[in-house]
């Protein structure tokens, strides 16, 4: 994993607030929300999924300043919160709403016990993981903590969102195809100060695969959005409105998978 001296380095100047709030955030902010509520309601009408006296307890893995959190807290549920950068945890403890907030890490949850979440969300860690055997102790800690027949949420960013903006867009490609950080299929080769890691849904099949975990559903939360963000910028409202209701119809089509900025796999315990 990354050392946390080099995240805190990178999220001390990058704008999280300011990114969830543009028009791309929003478009993967929103439909992001519409698969936790279906995974929520799921948990609440299936009978093999223990819910205690109907109270849904949510626990979000690398919860950056809250933005889930402190929404799905506003809802009414029971949400707790871990991040590993202390900035991003004080700006998320700053706001002052009844999520449990926790400085961890995803590798090591040891503070919770086994079983004691319905939803899991991994919207942060993946990013930040990379190598496989990291990536499988982070999907098997949150297996543990999450209770039979509850929802697990991870999110990825993509290999071909990297090779089309970083590569071709931004003019990297030259470099990076001399340095060996690209394979003749065009994966990247991501080392930890790279501080990304990029995949495509063949790696996300393997770490499922090694956890022995199951796929409800995966989808793209964002699709275009990132490579069109002046576009978006541009939009009227009812324009705005429109294209995520496109996302929304086109998120889970396997013919656009992998070609968004991120994924989110929904997979069940």
């Amino acid at each position: 994993m990354t050392s946390m001296s080099d995240l805190e380095k990178y999220y001390n100047k990058f704008n999280e607030e300011k990114r969830l709030d543009s028009r791309h955030g929003k478009v993967e902010f929103s439909i992001s929300m519409k698969y936790i509520h279906e995974c929520i309601n799921l948990c609440k009408s299936d009978k093999n999924c223990i819910v205690d006296n109907n109270e849904i307890k949510i626990i979000d893995v690398g919860a950056g300043t809250g933005r889930y959190s402190i929404a799905l807290a506003d809802e009414g549920y029971d949400v707790t919160a871990v991040e590993l950068v202390k900035h991003n945890l004080g700006l998320l403890k700053a706001k002052n709403s009844t999520v449990k907030a926790y400085q961890g890490n995803a590798l090591k949850l040891k503070r919770f016990d086994n079983q004691v979440f319905d939803i899991t969300l991994l919207f942060g860690p993946m990013y930040h993981l990379f190598n496989v055997d990291d990536k499988v102790q982070a999907l098997n800690e949150a297996k543990r903590i999450t209770k039979h027949g509850g929802y697990i949420l991870v999110a990825y960013v993509m290999n071909e969102y990297s090779i089309i903006t970083y590569g071709f867009k931004e003019r990297h490609i030259i470099e990076s195809w001399k340095d060996n950080k690209i394979s003749p299929d065009f994966h990247t080769h991501n080392l930890p100060s790279d501080l990304y890691d990029y995949v495509r849904v063949e790696d996300i099949n393997e770490y499922n695969n090694l956890c022995g975990l199951k796929r409800y559903k995966i989808l793209s939360p964002d699709g275009p959005a990132n490579y069109i963000r002046p576009f978006l910028n541009k939009m009227s409202e009812d324009e705005f409105n429109l294209f995520i209701q496109y996302q929304l119809s086109v998120c889970e089509r396997p013919d656009l998978l992998g070609a968004g900025a991120h994924i989110v796999d929904i997979l069940k315990v």
